[in-house]
């Protein structure tokens, strides 16, 4: 039996890979950056040829910063960006047009459609989804009305292409939870719904089969004449090469791995991803708990045959708006700068960003409203805006939370965090005064690649059960809130009165 498990961690912009040990280590992650394509405002896609080669090359990486792990790697764990849809041909495994991302907007008009818009309840009813252009049936849809070759390939979320390129077309599968987010997925019966599959006119044959989270997804079949098409060096090809034969025996979509990664195994229990959007999920238990606050259920892992539910909400713009402040901006020069100017004035002075850049996810569901800032005057300045924009991700979530306690009459007491934003100490001491609660940082911030090696391990019984994974989670930070009630109202007051300007603009 091997003594590591490979994770791979493909996101929206960068592909990593880690090796994760049996006392729940996992080794310093290597990087790989994705190229953003934005051919028109509110579009975003990517290159899917260059996801699939920021995989390969992650996976070499962390085998030759790593070489003791060669030949030693037990199972292969994935987790990815979800919604972003993929159309590619069965046999060339080519894509003739780039994936369209979780975070493109372009599909907004289909939405709107009076046959789809009519059907919104009973959507929700079976997949427990808004109709939104965030889901990727509209992504499907699109492709097959503006691309009209794919109308004879595969369709895909990253989970379903990885594995299918990784097993060299031997497997076509999909986790629940990433099934969960297309909005074609009856997540109370697991299956894709045939009513739903003929609104958006697509082919069950064209799509990736359901499958467990813990289940054997098929062997890895590296050649060399394939990984010679790609910009690998000799060296490279040959690491990845003494992989073939091991099996993926995991896969979960970004969100529930980090649920999962934090240890948040049981009802009630609650994470906050902080990357390039925000998400916060709730652990619901074995029955799907359906929102009256506009926020999704979707299955979130399943085990041994026991399905888990999450209620989630997301925040498109979170990790982007430092982005959004370094690059266009040009306020801050590197994204650590945020915590020095936050904290060199006491408050804002009144100013609220709404960063509303691709429209608003839960609870509004608006894909058409567009950020602002609000409050400005004569003695607002670079630090005012620049805090106004690192609060503004902190609003959001506690907007979440609080619709999450009211949805499921279950108190917060804790919450966990994790994404490379919690290096913001001052985002995180603000998010728990928000909150009202503790705020617990995980040991790694890299806790979507930990949950999705946690369940690959299980699924090769690398672990043998859930309570030895439970075991070996490690909290890194805590914080305590400290703001009185009456000022967390104000501030709390002050952001949803600039949302609603931005919603009436």
């Amino acid at each position: 039996m091997g003594s590591f498990i490979l994770c791979i961690d493909q996101g929206t912009t960068s592909t990593k890979a880690f090796l994760l040990d049996r006392k729940g280590i996992l080794t310093a992650g290597t990087s790989v950056p994705i190229t953003q394509i934005y051919p028109e405002p509110g579009f975003v896609e990517h290159d899917p040829r260059e996801i699939y080669y920021s995989v390969l090359k992650a996976i070499a990486n962390v085998i030759s910063e790593n070489p003791f792990a060669v030949r030693d790697i037990d199972g292969i764990g994935i987790t990815n960006q979800r919604e972003t849809t993929i159309a590619f041909d069965r046999n060339t495994k080519e894509s003739p047009y780039n994936a369209i991302v979780w975070q493109c907007r372009r599909t907004a008009e289909i939405c709107r459609r009076g046959e789809i818009k009519s059907r919104e309840q009973e959507i929700c009813s079976k997949t427990g989804l808004k109709v939104d252009p965030y889901f990727s049936a509209t992504k499907m849809l699109w492709l097959h009305e503006n691309v009209p070759s794919t109308e004879d390939m595969l369709l895909a979320t990253v989970d379903g292409y990885l594995v299918y390129r990784l097993t060299n077309g031997k497997s076509f599968a999909s986790d629940y939870s990433n099934c969960s987010r297309t909005m074609m997925f009856d997540i109370n019966k697991l299956d894709y719904d045939d009513d739903l599959l003929g609104l958006f006119r697509i082919r069950r044959d064209k799509l990736a089969q359901p499958k467990p989270s813990c289940a054997d997804y098929g062997e890895v079949e590296f050649t060399r004449e394939e990984l010679g098409s790609f910009d690998l060096d000799k060296k490279e090809i040959e690491l990845l090469m003494t992989l073939n034969g091991v099996h993926i025996t995991g896969v979960a979509g970004d969100q529930p791995a980090a649920l999962f990664g934090q240890n948040a195994l049981s009802e009630g229990d609650c994470k906050t991803t902080y990357g390039t959007g925000c998400f916060t999920l709730m652990n619901v238990g074995t029955k799907p708990v359906f929102s009256k606050n506009g926020l999704l259920t979707s299955a979130a892992w399943s085990i041994n045959g026991e399905t888990f539910y999450a209620l989630e909400g997301s925040v498109f713009q979170g990790g982007s708006v430092i982005s959004w402040l370094k690059d266009e901006m040009r306020m801050i020069d590197k994204p650590s700068d945020c915590d020095v100017i936050c904290k060199s004035i006491d408050s804002t002075d009144g100013v609220y960003l709404v960063p509303a850049f691709t429209g608003l996810g839960a609870p509004y569901w608006n894909a058409d409203v567009r950020g602002i800032l609000t409050g400005l005057t004569r003695g607002s300045g670079r630090a005012q805006i620049v805090r106004a924009s690192v609060e503004s991700i902190a609003y959001q979530v506690t907007e979440l939370v609080n619709l999450m306690t009211d949805d499921t009459a279950i108190p917060a007491k804790n919450m966990k965090v994790d994404g490379g934003v919690c290096a913001c100490d001052f985002l995180m001491q603000f998010q728990s005064d928000l909150l009202g609660i503790g705020i617990t940082r995980a040991r790694s911030d890299e806790m979507t690649a930990m949950g999705a090696g946690l369940m690959a391990g299980l699924g090769c019984g690398f672990y043998d059960s859930l309570d030895t994974v439970s075991g070996l989670y490690e909290a890194r930070t805590h914080y305590q809130p400290h703001m009185s009630a009456y000022e967390v109202s104000t501030k709390m007051n002050g952001y949803k009165a600039a949302v609603r300007t931005a919603l009436s603009t």
